[in-house]
């Protein structure tokens, strides 16, 4: 017979330890609420994770006003504007002249170095590399979830609420009863062929390009590493495909009058990247919560996915926070609506603006020039290139954190 858990007591267990859940933890740190944090991944392997990084202004205002430590501001790169290049020609939104806010690029593995380290600082616990990961009993006022660590000790967290921040493939979410909820999906006919690659940065700031080829990103990851996109089909093999046979595609996809050339270096990562929007409705149940890609996903293009992780935490935390200290769970039984709002803002506006930039196998010609005509008619417009200037450095908050 296998021996009980060994129990552990807190306030708020939180199931993931990205920068979801451990933004969560530390916010709920600041006015003293105690919470435990499980992932299944090992410390090493998040950090070490490649995963590209648009910071909202609000993003980076949460990370840096609150305390947490934060590299952004010396790491980091603020764009105060964006290029969106189609048929060879350049479209620049000006984000700070059009509404005065700017997005940093800071990839989402830094954030986790810096949230990491924050917890550390702060003596928080968080148990990495764990399976066998349960929550349980959140219908009733003793919520827990059952996890082995990592040296292979049965463990149990006992607390008052309980957070699913792990992720899109989220035992929390699927720990639901299917009659609780509803799921809203949509899978695209293309996907993203994703590299890494040695070298100088092409462009000042990132170019969203849409050429009769296909769409292309030419993204950044620091002064020395690259990091670029286009447009492929879901099935692509990315191992085909050498160096070379790469640039050129990508070159290909941003070629124009101006003479525009990629800088070039060897490729250390190659990937493709599926699309898929997906929203999971309500993002609670009973005494558990969910924030992040737990609840939704979106695609990449609007630079939503993050963001979006970081608003659901300052909207939870806030609802905790008046639980916690002041028995006042309105916010709690508000939480779900209050997020989803954002959430279907953001999805529109990332289904939109991928629409827009890509080359859709499945549509006709009728529809492929309708969409080129809406893309010029948007970036011909003082008004266009505000409201793409407000949805892609985040739309105005309620209210800052008190």
């Amino acid at each position: 017979m296998a021996p009980p858990p060994e129990e552990l007591r807190t306030t708020v267990a939180i199931v993931g330890a990205g920068p979801a859940g451990l933004a969560l933890a530390h916010l709920l740190h600041t006015v003293g609420i105690d919470s435990i944090v499980v992932d299944n991944r090992d410390r090493e392997t998040i950090a070490t994770t490649h995963r590209a990084g648009i910071l909202e202004q609000g993003s980076v205002e949460l990370l840096a006003d609150t305390g947490a430590v934060t590299r952004v501001h010396t790491h980091g790169h603020e764009h105060e504007g964006t290029v969106f290049r189609v048929d060879g020609v350049d479209h620049r939104i000006d984000f700070q002249g059009l509404v005065g806010a700017s997005v940093w690029l800071y990839p989402q593995n830094e954030v986790f170095v810096d949230l990491a380290q924050t917890r550390d600082a702060a003596g928080g616990t968080v148990f990495y590399g764990v399976s066998d990961t349960s929550p349980a009993a959140f219908d009733t006022d003793r919520p827990h979830v059952d996890f082995t660590d990592a040296d292979g000790t049965p463990r149990r967290i006992v607390c008052d609420w309980l957070v699913g921040a792990d992720g899109s493939r989220s035992v929390c979410r699927n720990a639901i009863p299917e009659a609780e909820r509803q799921r809203f999906s949509l899978e695209y006919p293309f996907a993203w062929f994703g590299i890494l690659c040695e070298a100088p940065p092409s462009a000042p700031e990132l170019i969203y390009s849409r050429s009769e080829r296909g769409f292309a990103l030419i993204s950044q990851r620091s002064d020395t590493v690259q990091r670029m996109y286009f447009q492929c089909s879901p099935d692509e093999d990315a191992s085909a495909w050498s160096d070379d046979r790469i640039f050129a595609e990508l070159q290909a996809r941003v070629d124009g009058p101006d003479g525009f050339e990629l800088t070039t270096g060897p490729v250390f990562e190659r990937t493709v990247l599926p699309f898929r929007s997906y929203v999971s409705e309500p993002m609670r149940s009973g005494r558990l919560l969910l924030a992040g890609d737990a609840a939704h996903t979106v695609p990449p293009t609007g630079a939503k996915g993050l963001n979006l992780a970081l608003q659901d935490v300052r909207v939870l935390f806030e609802a905790l926070r008046d639980a916690v200290l002041s028995g006042d769970e309105s916010g709690v039984d508000g939480y779900s609506d209050r997020a989803l709002q954002r959430v279907w803002k953001a999805q529109n506006f990332s289904y939109w603006v991928t629409s827009l930039m890509h080359r859709d196998p499945q549509a006709g010609d009728f529809e492929t020039r309708r969409r080129a005509g809406e893309l010029r008619g948007l970036l011909e417009s003082d008004h266009g290139r505000a409201y793409l200037a407000e949805a892609y450095t985040g739309w105005p908050r309620e209210s800052r954190l008190t």
